[in-house]
């Protein structure tokens, strides 16, 4: 009899979604052909009232997203990782074992990351293809950032990038990740045939987003740049806000706060892309500049 892929799931919540978050559950452990390990990481909460097969992990307080989303692989085994958001869904039974023969048939892909869909039907947000050309969203194709809220890689891969980023709290964190899978030689890769759902809601749009926008800018140069481009990273953001915001001066300001905070406070520990993964990058499309 063939083994089942072992799969780790974290789930990561905040409490604030009951509903969303069984229906994410529940096409979780739909899912057919892997052997899961499931756990719902409760960020400031302790879950309660979840499915058989499903374990809770409730943090005291609220650590971020990143830091939540760590505590969850502590958590679970396999040798695969599946991350959803409480808000997420997958439609296909066969989601995870799709993204996991996409890998197996392609060991050059250390990370998957599907197309994006309201399933109201609504327009989808352009931001969810993470590709400066957009195009067609059911088009696959290599990719620099991930959308956070549904991702399925190696958990020896997950391991060697060094988890997500706890400081940022929230936001680029998913860059940070496609960098550092690029820096072990592989391709973070956008699979416009596998489908997630997720309502197309925009984000909050408080200072404090800005804020944090801008400060994680920097802090991803300083963590993963050689610091010649850390340098040009920052400064081509710098001038697209400007752009961007030349008219709204409440932005600028929140986002310069974070940006000088960014400078000052430290990112955490340094670990600096090689320059052959520079390369491979700006051979694929996508130097890291902008």
């Amino acid at each position: 009899m063939q083994k089942l892929p072992t799969v780790g799931v974290v789930v990561l919540t905040q409490g604030t979604r009951p509903d969303d978050l069984m229906r994410g559950l529940e096409s979780v452990l739909a899912q057919q052909g892997v052997a899961l390990d499931v756990v719902v990481v409760g960020n400031g909460w302790q879950p309660t009232g979840l499915p058989e097969g499903v374990r809770a992990h409730g943090l005291p307080e609220n650590l971020g997203i990143p830091a939540g989303r760590n505590r969850g692989v502590e958590q679970v085994s396999g040798e695969w990782l599946f991350f959803l958001d409480d808000d997420a869904s997958v439609p296909s039974p066969d989601f995870v074992t799709d993204a996991i023969r996409l890998m197996v048939a392609d060991p050059t892909i250390g990370l998957v990351q599907p197309r994006v869909v309201d399933p109201s039907g609504v327009t989808n947000p352009r931001r969810w293809v993470p590709r400066i050309r957009k195009g067609d969203p059911t088009e696959s194709s290599p990719v620099f950032s991930v959308w956070e809220g549904a991702l399925v890689m190696p958990r020896a891969v997950f391991d060697r990038t060094g988890g997500w980023a706890e400081p940022f709290f929230y936001a680029h964190e998913g860059i940070e990740l496609a960098w550092r899978v690029w820096d072990q030689g592989l391709r973070s890769w956008y699979a416009g045939e596998l489908v997630a759902h997720h309502p197309a809601i925009e984000p909050s749009r408080h200072d404090y987003y800005y804020r944090l926008n801008a400060r994680n800018r920097v802090w991803l140069a300083k963590r993963n740049l050689p610091w010649v481009f850390a340098v040009l990273y920052v400064g081509s953001w710098t001038g697209i806000q400007l752009l961007r915001w030349a008219r709204q001066p409440r932005l600028l300001a929140a986002w310069f706060a974070g940006w000088r905070e960014g400078w000052r406070e430290p990112a955490g520990e340094r670990r600096p892309i090689g320059w052959v993964t520079v390369w491979r990058m700006t051979r694929s499309g996508r130097p890291p500049i902008v």
